[in-house]
């Protein structure tokens, strides 16, 4: 059916004729419903879920789900043949992940909103969310931000944290700034710095020393990022104290 001949006329034709247009990829609309098709079981979705964040081999997924191997094996089977997961052997093991591809973030992401809208409130005595987040989201991130700060030495990527946390890492940086109201890289900085200072007041130890146990390879950005913050070389800082 043209669109000229359409059984009303409501005067966007050119819109209906761009509509249709897309409608006429029947083979993308049926490719959609084939990801919805096959993550129509609980125990699937879980399974893709858990991939999302981690690499498991069967056994171990079997654990964590509290499934038989040989189901786990059939929904791995399924994900792996419509590409959402992936796998390589280690010995005599296989582990399995979530692909790395827009697809897989994208229905990951979705995955995740959905739950959040399916949480039930929050209960009485438990901690309220920040700003729409659960308060589990919070608590986790309120963890993960006590550990870092413990050991500022260590940097970890955002995509590392997430793992931990069993977030994706969009979630996982728009938590943090509704928690702590600033990005996680700019919060920490501003913490590795101000440790710095109190390490340059109370000791003696070398400036490329306390770089080093506040996490920067690197003297010389040490140096610079400490100068961008107190207006000063942290040697020039040291010196001024005395």
């Amino acid at each position: 059916m043209k669109i000229e001949l359409m059984p009303h006329n409501h005067g966007n034709v050119q819109r209906a004729a761009q509509l249709r247009k897309q409608l006429t990829r029947g083979g993308s609309f049926d490719t959609v419903a084939e990801i919805f098709r096959l993550l129509d079981d609980g125990s699937r979705v879980r399974i893709f879920w858990l991939l999302c964040h981690c690499e498991e081999c069967v056994l171990n997924i079997s654990a964590l789900t509290e499934m038989s191997s040989p189901a786990v094996s059939h929904h791995l089977r399924l994900l792996k043949d419509a590409g959402l997961i992936e796998s390589r052997r280690e010995g005599k093991e296989v582990c399995y992940r979530a692909a790395d591809t827009p697809t897989v973030k994208l229905l990951h992401s979705v995955i995740e909103k959905a739950m959040e809208i399916s949480c039930p409130e929050t209960g009485e005595g438990e901690e309220p969310g920040i700003a729409g987040f659960s308060a589990e989201q919070v608590e986790t991130v309120r963890r993960m931000h006590d550990e870092l700060l413990q050991h500022p030495e260590q940097r970890q990527t955002i995509e590392a944290l997430a793992r931990r946390c069993l977030m994706n890492p969009t979630t996982l940086k728009a938590v943090f700034k509704a928690v702590y109201g600033d990005s996680l890289a700019a919060h920490m900085k501003e913490h590795r710095l101000e440790k710095a200072a109190e390490l340059l007041r109370r000791g003696d130890d070398s400036v490329a020393e306390i770089a080093a146990a506040v996490g920067y390879d690197s003297p010389s950005r040490f140096s610079a990022a400490f100068r961008e913050r107190y207006h000063m070389l942290p040697s020039e800082y040291r010196k001024q104290l005395k």
